[in-house]
């Protein structure tokens, strides 16, 4: 009698579960296995990361309440030249039409019947209607929800109008270079309508699927696009920012917590613009290790070659003595002004097991949102306080200077903001 003496019942493990105790075990074991090797997914919306939190108010509204209280300072031209991300290939099946916002544009982009994609602007020039709302792929053209006028992808011409005996010879709709390479459609972007100046090269274990694809992760960035690059050539930023473990997350009021202090990272990097014919280019190699309590841990030694191509895309080379080779592909895509969309993707070798590419693109997530949280809160200086060691940044600029012309769109700087 009593709490002591009472006799507890087995609650479902009697005779009768004991079966179907190994058909859970197994089950446990099929759905952890296949969390190992399921790709890695994380996506974070604009306002999600990158701000600290404010008394009283939720995370999307200390998010907005930072962004109108913000100064961006005096700012490039906010679409450089070049070629962007779409979107994957694979999210643009045969006959797909698919609406795009990027560079302060409404696009569409649409796979023909043969295989062909093609991007051309949103809006019919007919009357207005958005291409991507309900129009349909007809062979190789977009048929307009509207009235049914066919626009050829390849140069935009009208080719069909339902009730019209003759189609104009001026009716079409513009149409954006485009490309398929590693599994990525990406659109040329020049302020002045010129044709592209250069090819994105491909990887090749991607396209012979030596490498495999591990994950992925999506961040919104509110801050210039020149910002994010730019760290490529600020070394000094490096032990700072980075140096701290991984464990401490990606909070900067926590990163630097004496709990982790035990364990440092440790960076060497160096960075460089290529020669021609590839001035386009610039390159950084960064050799990385792991201290714990001061003692150096090589199973984490890791070297990086990475190689900017442009102004929005990165393929960062990870070489390891014992866990194989993989890259990550870092695409940046304006959206608007001061609005970027950050999208990593991981390849790496097929027979190694999918966990360590997955914590390798874990640990460049922590590490990436600790600079959103600079990017997002932050000024543009057009003329910096440097020191002698703060030279690469300057480099830097001129480099990237290349990707702006003359007739670059700006934005024009106001008291109470930006007015775009």
């Amino acid at each position: 009698s009593g709490w002591c003496g009472a006799e507890l019942p087995a609650a479902g493990l009697g005779r009768g579960a004991l079966p179907f105790l190994p058909l859970l075990f197994l089950l446990l074991l099929v759905l952890l296995l296949w969390g190992c090797w399921r790709p890695l997914a994380l996506r974070r919306g604009p306002g999600q990361v990158g701000y600290l939190p404010a008394p009283g108010l939720s995370r999307g509204q200390a998010a907005r309440l930072a962004r109108r209280a913000r100064r961006p300072g005096a700012l490039p031209p906010p679409f450089p030249n070049g070629w962007y991300r779409l979107l994957d290939s694979a999210q643009l099946p045969r006959r797909a039409v698919r609406s795009l916002a990027l560079l302060g544009e409404q696009l569409v982009a649409f796979r023909s019947e043969d295989g062909q994609a093609y991007v051309v602007d949103a809006y019919c020039p007919h009357l207005g209607a958005n291409l991507a709302a309900g129009g349909r792929v007809m062979g190789s053209c977009i048929e307009c929800p509207f009235h049914g006028w066919q626009f050829r992808g390849e140069d935009g011409k009208c080719t069909h109008i339902p009730y019209a005996d003759k189609v104009p010879d001026f009716a079409r709709v513009q149409t954006w270079p485009c490309c398929e390479v590693n599994g990525m459609l990406l659109v040329w972007y020049h302020c002045e309508g010129d044709a592209p100046a250069w090819a994105v090269p491909e990887q090749r274990e991607i396209t012979t699927k030596e490498w495999v694809f591990r994950g992925q992760t999506e961040h919104f960035v509110n801050a210039h696009i020149q910002e994010i690059p730019e760290n490529a050539a600020d070394m000094a930023h490096l032990a700072f920012l980075h140096g701290p473990a991984i464990l401490g997350g990606s909070d900067l009021r926590y990163t630097r917590c004496r709990l982790w202090d035990f364990m440092k990272h440790i960076w060497k990097a160096e960075w460089r613009p290529e020669p021609e014919p590839n001035e386009h280019c610039s390159h950084m190699l960064v050799q990385h290790s792991v201290t714990i309590f001061g003692k150096h841990f090589s199973l984490m030694d890791l070297t990086v070659s990475a190689r900017q191509v442009g102004p929005g895309l990165v393929f960062l080379l990870f070489k390891h003595a014992f866990l194989g080779h993989g890259i990550i592909l870092q695409t940046v895509t304006p959206v608007e002004p001061l609005l970027q969309k950050v999208v990593h993707k991981i390849y790496y070798q097929k027979n190694v097991p999918a966990i360590i590419p997955k914590f390798i693109l874990r640990a460049e997530c922590i590490q990436f949102e600790r600079d959103v949280t600079i990017w997002n809160n932050k000024q543009h200086l057009s003329k910096p306080l440097l020191v002698k060691e703060d030279s690469g940044i300057q480099k830097h600029r001129r480099w990237y200077a290349q990707f702006y012309s003359q007739k670059s769109r700006r934005l024009p700087v106001q008291k109470e903001g930006l007015d775009w």
